[in-house]
């Protein structure tokens, strides 16, 4: 007995005499103590707490080579690897994480629309809650500044560019004709709902190299990865119809979205300008697949859409009025993947394929055309901590377009088929919360051209505050020229431009505010002569110009109760020296001043959404031949007002109503003249109005769904 009891004596103190002391401070960047980190050894329970003066010490019975981990909230974890002999009065300094919420993010020239962005100057439910956009993405981010006020055409105008210029792509796969068809004076419209997608990004100019093929602008739409649940969506509407379901298994689910619009009713209580033949209608289909794996999700997303309308419009050169029958059908399907690969790896790759078909009558001239398009995508990225990521990719688009032209006994084919390689890098640098990089480099290669064009593309972000920062944005930029003018001649360039941005950015507690200026210089845009471009014209890819000015954005939505609001402003100067202009002057889509007033307040004792918008903007320039200055002229300024209001007749019920242009002001899109003069030299002209000063709208909305609340306020 009294051999085991000094045998465990010998053992307790050749332990006690084993034990090594580990100590040390903890501070952070700026030298400053760390109060309350965690520092203990891997895989053991030895560890301590740092004290006021980030001090700590703590023995342990490890021995050898050891990982010491030091962690603390809202930094990163900092792991040291030495021999246990070694770890004493060590100095550990922790450095900011660069994840947290407060952390600076990249802002020139990207307006986020989603819930999941760290900033979202809009979120989905004002995709559709706008009341002067109709349910039409585009309209409601024509409300953003930097973008301008082209009434009768419906399509984006970003910065001085052309709607041409802006692309837009669904799940990273580019989207080839976005828009519906439609004649002079009649806007388009985006032909997807905003009911399948849950996450916007608008670059109004500086953007990823991940993208190409866009001079201006590209527009990212975000399929819903994820329904959080099985519900089926009813639309009642004074133009038409609307049907929606969603269906969820264990790893998979299916959105599909049905329409049909019919004008001919409306047309019938509200007369416009136009004499109507066919009123417009159409119908629309969607769906969405989405197949999860365990480290991936891929999503099959198609679409499907067919108008057509015959109209007769006035026209200053024709008596009886010039006559349009136009007849489209477009079929979209964009496959995507993204996933984890390991170590470090993730991968997104997908395709898109588009055929589209126009048929028109233009007076006694046919023209149908036909164009296949594809979009083939792979991007590779790595993850080599929360500080650096690299990315790289490649893509290829294919075209082939044809047309065909008849009058009385004239007919001729023609066409054209084009591709484009392209191949890029870029880097994502955050050296810390207060700074970070994004620096990429583009290279496109023209197939019809034989030609390449390389483009870096940098931008980088500082934060000066807590709730504010600095961003700044270069860019070179290529674009191919569009179907209009490759149908007629292959012998082209692509266009270039650069963009120079300055962006302030402040965020605190829901308000937001934005500024930024911006400068781009164009090169190498195409020129013809004559009135249209046809297959005698003279082409050529030496026109130039710039676009500059400063766009200002406030949002708040905390300071009134139940009071949502956001103001837009824009200065844009712009000239050009392309098409067939003698020189260089402002285009008619641009104008100098534009200001948008989005407003939401909700009632609660009646159960409602009370929504208005505002738009000015001033006039835009048109030439008028009477006088010897090109381009010099300038319509009146446009104002709209418009209003809606959503009513919830139960949970699941919503009564809709909207009015554009609830003043019915005249607003004049501009002026067409005679081709010939008068006797006394004189041009006549008339104003080209819209075909409606107001539209009215009325809807009646169920939801069915598993929870038995969910409506569709957020796709009214």
């Amino acid at each position: 007995m009294k051999s085991l009891l000094y045998l465990l004596v010998m053992l307790t103190v050749g332990n006690t005499f084993s034990q090594q002391l580990i100590s040390g401070t903890v501070v952070d960047s700026k030298g400053l103590p760390v109060v309350g980190a965690n520092i203990y050894i891997d895989g053991t329970y030895d560890g301590a707490t740092s004290n006021e003066e980030g001090h700590f010490e703590f023995e342990t019975l490890e021995e050898g080579q050891v990982h010491l981990i030091v962690s603390y909230v809202s930094y990163e974890t900092h792991d040291v690897t030495k021999a246990v002999t070694d770890l004493q009065n060590l100095k550990v300094v922790l450095r900011d994480a660069v994840n947290a919420l407060d952390a600076v993010v990249i802002s020139a020239g990207t307006f986020e629309a989603g819930d999941n962005s760290k900033v979202s100057v809009l979120k989905p439910l004002d995709v559709v809650t706008t009341a002067s956009a109709l349910g039409d993405f585009v309209g409601a981010l024509q409300t953003l500044p930097g973008t301008s006020t082209v009434a009768e055409d419906g399509r984006l105008f970003v910065r001085g560019g052309s709607a041409d210029e802006t692309q837009i792509f669904i799940d990273g796969i580019r989207v080839f004709t976005p828009y519906t068809p439609s004649t002079n004076n009649t806007p388009s419209r985006g032909r997807y709902s905003p009911f399948l997608f849950d996450g916007i990004t608008f670059s109004t100019g500086g953007y990823s190299a991940e993208y190409g093929q866009a001079l201006s602008s590209v527009l990212l739409l975000n399929t819903i990865d994820e329904p959080d649940q099985e519900k089926t969506d009813i639309g009642l509407m004074t133009v038409g119809g609307t049907l929606g379901h969603t269906e969820k298994w264990k790893r998979r689910s299916l959105s599909v979205n049905a329409s049909y619009i019919n004008l001919a009713p409306y047309t019938a209580i509200f007369p416009d300008r136009n004499d109507w033949d066919i009123p417009f209608r159409g119908g629309q289909g969607e769906a969405v697949f989405r197949q999860k794996f365990d480290s991936g999700l891929l999503k099959f997303y198609t679409a499907f859409d067919a108008g057509s309308f015959a109209l007769t419009q006035e026209d200053i050169n024709f008596e009886e009025g010039l006559y349009v029958h136009l007849k489209n059908r477009n079929w979209y399907t964009n496959l995507s993947y993204q996933g984890t690969l390991g170590n470090g790896w993730s991968v997104h790759s997908g395709m898109s394929y588009t055929l589209g078909k126009n048929e028109i009558e233009l007076m006694e001239s046919k023209i149908d055309n036909r164009e296949q398009s594809a979009h083939f995508k792979l991007k590779l990225k790595k993850h080599f901590s929360n500080r650096l990521k690299l990315s790289f990719g490649g893509e290829t688009f294919v075209t082939n377009f044809d047309e065909d032209f008849k009058e009385d006994v004239l007919a001729v084919s023609y066409g054209f088929s084009n591709s484009i390689s392209a191949a890029y890098t870029e880097a994502d640098i955050i050296f810390s919360k207060q700074l970070a990089l994004k620096a990429g480099l583009r290279a496109d290669y023209h197939h019809l051209f034989q030609s390449m064009e390389v483009a870096p593309r940098m931008s980088l972000a500082f934060k000066t505050s807590k709730n504010g920062q600095l961003s700044l944005a270069y860019g070179q930029f290529y674009q191919t020229p569009s179907n209009d003018y490759l149908k007629f001649n292959q012998t082209l360039e692509a266009a270039h431009t650069s963009h120079y941005i300055l962006n302030y950015q402040y965020v605190k507690d829901g308000k937001i505010f934005r500024a930024e200026a911006y400068r781009k210089d164009y090169n190498d845009l195409l020129t013809y002569d004559g009135q249209q471009p046809t297959f005698d014209s003279d082409f050529g890819t030496d026109g130039d110009g710039y676009a500059q000015g400063v766009d200002v954005f406030w949002r708040d939505n905390r300071s009134l109760k139940n009071m949502d609001y956001w103001l837009s402003y824009s200065y844009l100067d712009t000239k050009r020296n392309y098409l067939n202009f003698p020189e260089a002057a402002t285009p008619n889509y641009a104008n100098a001043h534009n200001l948008s007033v989005v407003g939401k307040y909700w009632i609660e004792a009646w159960k409602s959404q009370l929504g208005l918008s505002y738009t000015f903007a001033s006039g835009r320039p048109y030439d008028n031949p009477n006088q010897t200055e090109f381009m010099a002229a300038r319509t009146k300024t446009y104002n709209s007002l418009s209003v809606n209001w959503a009513y919830l007749i139960s949970p699941q019920k919503i009564l809709y109503l909207s009015v554009n242009n609830v003043l019915g002001v005249k607003n004049v899109n501009g002026y067409q003249y005679a081709n010939t003069p008068d006797v006394n030299g004189q041009y006549h002209r008339r104003a080209l109005l819209p075909g409606a000063d107001q539209f009215f709208f009325i809807g009646f909305f169920w939801t069915i769904s598993d929870d038995g609340k969910s409506n569709q306020l957020d796709n009214l």
